[in-house]
């Protein structure tokens, strides 16, 4: 006749903890790849950027003003202008981005001014 048919149990009694973390471990190890370590770069790079901020730089601040540097001061402030005689005092940690960097030596423009002369005669607009 018909025996009774039995369900198979398994050997070990269940997932192991090695089964249960390895997809875990390796969630984690593709989230780091993806978002924490390119995060840190840009941190680390937007922070070099600021401290490589100089006078006569202009600089854009998280706020959108934008200004020229007219002073770097040693407790992370500067002094930016930001129009003809106007100039503000912000936090170095506000900048989201420097423009343009540095103005030239004032005996480089003074050398470059003259070389850049047509010997034509006719003076340079200013």
């Amino acid at each position: 006749m018909i025996s009774p048919a039995f369900a198979q149990t398994s050997a070990t009694g269940g997932a192991g903890l090695f089964d249960l973390l390895l997809p875990m471990v390796a969630v984690f190890g593709i989230f780091y790849l993806l978002v924490f370590r390119p995060q840190q770069k840009r941190m680390k790079d937007h922070q070099a950027m600021i401290n490589a901020v100089k006078r006569g730089d202009t600089v854009v601040t998280s706020g959108g003003i934008i200004g020229k540097v007219v002073r770097v001061g040693a407790d992370g402030e500067l002094k930016v202008e930001i129009a003809d005689g106007v100039q503000v005092r912000i936090v170095k940690g506000t900048i989201s981005e420097v423009r343009s960097r540095g103005e030239p030596l004032k005996e480089k423009v003074k050398a470059d001014a003259s070389a850049s002369g047509d010997g034509d005669g006719a003076k340079p607009s200013a």
